[in-house]
């Protein structure tokens, strides 16, 4: 997929949302795999929030692109030995999927900054290879993260299959707006439901996705390793 220009993909979205009679959702770029100067471009087009999936790979950005002032997002599977680095160098973690977790982001996040956005990671297709927890695990995950101070629940993230029949994938998109709305009656804070991403974000924006995660339409096929 060849990568689209920052205004074109911000109007598709909009389309879309416009299509559903919904709000255009935020955009999320998702940066992982893609050097600082890459960064760097779209930043001074304008887009300010940035999503990655390696920790570490992710604080030399961050660390190299300070002075922009921009908003990272954790997207990746997060492991418990890397919660320390996440806590302190990102804005949000949309991966939270384990009571284990939640302490530990916790309890590293440095008093003197805000607390960390936090979105619980729901495996909603139930996929053996995906991380997230049960859909019957959200209340109680949740109320887990509502309960840290250092900590603020803003909604869920999900990766849904990309199963050919278009039915199937509307009942998980479907499914997670009803875990989304449950959520949303509870905390008056959470305003955000992260799905969708490059091949199949106008059936999440029409499904209520808040936010979209797209990488490969905004910067073309990702390098591959030497």
């Amino acid at each position: 997929m060849s990568a689209l220009p920052l205004p074109t993909i911000l109007l598709n979205l909009h389309n879309a949302a416009a299509a559903a009679g919904r709000p255009a959702p935020r955009l999320l770029a998702v940066s992982k795999t893609q050097p600082a100067d890459a960064v760097a471009a779209l930043a001074a087009q304008g887009q300010r929030a940035f999503g990655e999936n390696y920790v570490q790979e992710a604080v030399a950005k961050i660390d190299a692109l300070a002075a922009l002032g921009l908003e990272w997002h954790l997207i990746g599977h997060l492991q418990s030995n890397k919660a320390e680095l996440a806590a302190r160098h990102f804005h949000w973690v949309q991966s939270v999927d384990r009571p284990r977790l939640v302490a530990a982001l916790a309890a590293h996040r440095p008093a003197g900054l805000p607390p960390l956005e936090v979105l619980v990671q729901v495996n909603i297709d139930d996929e053996g290879s995906k991380h997230g927890c049960r859909p019957d695990a959200v209340p109680a995950l949740a109320a887990a993260i509502a309960a840290e101070p250092r900590l603020r629940l803003r909604g869920l993230m999900a990766i849904p299959a990309p199963w050919p029949d278009a039915e199937r994938r509307a009942r998980a998109f479907e499914a997670m707006r009803a875990l989304f709305q449950a959520l949303e009656a509870q905390y008056p804070q959470v305003d955000t439901l992260s799905m969708g991403m490059s091949g199949d974000y106008p059936e999440a924006i029409a499904h209520g996705a808040t936010m979209v995660r797209i990488g490969t339409a905004l910067f073309g096929a990702r390098p591959r390793p030497a």
